[in-house]
């Protein structure tokens, strides 16, 4: 029989994204949750409210849900095996950079303390996981120098530092992020930014690839401060397909 103090798996999942937006600054709501549950809202009202009976969240009179502090202490432990068995698969077992998000969700939920600590240490004592989420109990942070993607205009440089959990769950998007090499530590610079197609075409070096704004939203970026916006004029040529 399973203990009634041991989140199933999908709360566990449920916590983890509540806890992600929430350290990413979003206000975290049941729609948003579907979303990236990829559930009816119904669905995901209907879990949120018996996480709120299990004293794991509580939601105001605004429908904004917010962790306990017994929901965040949980939450906190979801992440950190979560972004450990992600870097674990990714730097270890050589999965790839997408798929390792993916797996480490059947991954995680296998880890004992005892297994968690030795990872931690064959590992270097890593705080972040290969996406740029701070790994919980490092001190890390994410840092608030960064800015997101698509506050850049054309001509600015950056560094990419940080992908939103929410975008890990498509696994296509990431697939395409890694072939083009907009991951973290990776430079890149703005070609172009068209705020009525909602495209920003940015260039890694290798490639120039075309982002929605929506997506480019979700990425965060340290900004060069030596680089200035210039007028775009031109469209980029041959630019790697737009994901939206």
């Amino acid at each position: 029989m399973r203990d009634a103090s041991v989140p199933s798996p999908k709360v566990e999942d449920y916590l983890q994204a509540i806890y992600s937006l929430e350290t990413e600054g979003e206000r975290i709501i049941s729609a948003r949750l579907s979303r990236w549950m990829r559930v009816t809202p119904p669905t995901a009202w209907a879990t949120v409210r018996r996480m709120a009976r299990d004293g794991l969240v509580s939601v105001d009179v605004k429908k904004t849900i917010h962790l306990t502090k017994r929901g965040r202490d949980l939450a906190e432990k979801v992440a950190r095996r979560h972004r450990l068995s992600e870097r674990f698969l990714n730097d270890v077992l050589g999965l790839g950079w997408a798929e390792a998000h993916d797996e480490a969700h059947h991954f995680e939920h296998g880890l004992t303390p005892a297994i968690e600590g030795r990872i931690f240490s064959l590992l270097g004592n890593p705080t972040t996981c290969p996406h740029g989420s701070p790994i919980p109990g490092t001190g890390a942070v994410l840092s608030p120098d960064l800015v997101p993607m698509d506050t850049l205009e054309a001509g600015n440089s950056a560094t990419v530092e940080f992908i939103s959990e929410e975008l890990e769950e498509d696994l296509e998007l990431l697939r395409y992020l890694d072939r083009h090499g907009v991951r973290p530590g990776q430079a890149i610079t703005v070609d172009e930014k068209v705020q009525s197609t909602g495209l920003i075409a940015i260039n890694t070096g290798r490639d120039l690839v075309s982002l929605g704004l929506n997506v480019a939203a979700r990425i965060r970026v340290r900004r060069d401060p030596n680089t200035k916006a210039r007028r775009s004029t031109e469209s980029p040529s041959r630019p790697a397909a737009p994901r939206s």
